[in-house]
């Protein structure tokens, strides 16, 4: 019980965080702030204290969840800060900003991710600003890379699935139905491959579909405080988790397949040792 509060607890306090950081939030916006800190706690807290699993996945498949967690809040909190500093003092270069503009110039390369998402912004917005979301997406980036290698690293050495500890596939994987469709191995491995697939392409694609949307609704140019921290997180940690989820499932895919294997070979040896002499 108390993980469990302490996990709706920091889940609450990183939807709030931004707002604590930041300036000039007026009055209504903090209230629905709060409010919406306030549900993600209570969501979080149900989903791991209920007896069945829900929405949440990998719940007992730890720390899959808390380097998500861990990295939407490097990711959250870092680009507060540095739009902190461009509020408390604007023109000047802050130890953040000044590590990050530098990152992005050098991230700034023809179709790269950060260049696409400065393209699709409006035009006619101060160049200021697009400087400062092209640093505050080539920041994103780079702690996303470093998250993803940082899991890659963990299921190579085998820290997870943890060896001594059994994998539950129905409570980890709620939304998964194995009964359903094709083989399990062969669904989980594809859809490891359409996750993987898609958090590749949504870097580049994402600023392509916000462009276009501007022809339709009112354009997003990410120049209020919670919009641009949120934005420009939700941008880097979409496609991170939906590739982090593809290499996941490809593990489980794999966990199965071995464990087939043993229970094959096992009843090979039990008919082996079973059959008779003159037989």
């Amino acid at each position: 019980m108390a993980q469990n509060i302490l996990r709706g607890v920091l889940v609450g306090l990183l939807v709030l965080t931004p707002a604590l950081l930041l300036s000039d939030i007026s009055h209504e916006v903090a209230q629905g702030i709060t409010l919406l800190s306030l549900l993600a706690a209570i969501v979080v807290f149900a989903e791991y204290s209920a007896a069945y699993p829900g929405l949440v996945e990998f719940r007992d498949a730890k720390p899959y969840n808390r380097i998500r967690l861990g990295f939407l809040a490097m990711v959250v909190i870092s680009i507060a800060l540095l739009q902190r500093d461009l509020l408390l003092t604007p023109g000047s270069d802050g130890l953040i900003f000044g590590f990050a503009h530098r990152l992005g110039e050098v991230m700034d390369f023809p179709f790269s991710p950060v260049r696409l998402l400065v393209m699709s912004l409006p035009v006619g917005l101060p160049v200021e600003h697009l400087a400062a979301v092209r640093a505050a997406a080539a920041l994103a980036y780079l702690l996303a890379a470093a998250s993803l290698m940082i899991f890659l690293l963990m299921l190579a050495l085998g820290y997870w699935p943890r060896r001594n500890v059994p994998f539950n596939v129905w409570v980890n994987l709620p939304n998964f139905d194995p009964t359903k469709g094709v083989d399990v191995v062969q669904r989980l491995e594809r859809d490891a491959h359409v996750n993987i697939l898609l958090g590749i392409i949504l870097p580049f694609s994402l600023p392509v579909l916000l462009h276009l949307s501007n022809l339709l609704v009112q354009p997003m140019t990410l120049q209020s405080p919670l919009a641009f921290v949120w934005g420009v997180s939700l941008w880097a940690c979409i496609p991170v988790n939906l590739i982090l989820r593809g290499v996941a499932m490809y593990r489980v895919a794999q966990l199965v397949r071995a464990q087939r294997q043993r229970i094959a070979a096992e009843d090979e040896s039990i008919a082996a040792q079973s059959r008779s002499a003159y037989s």
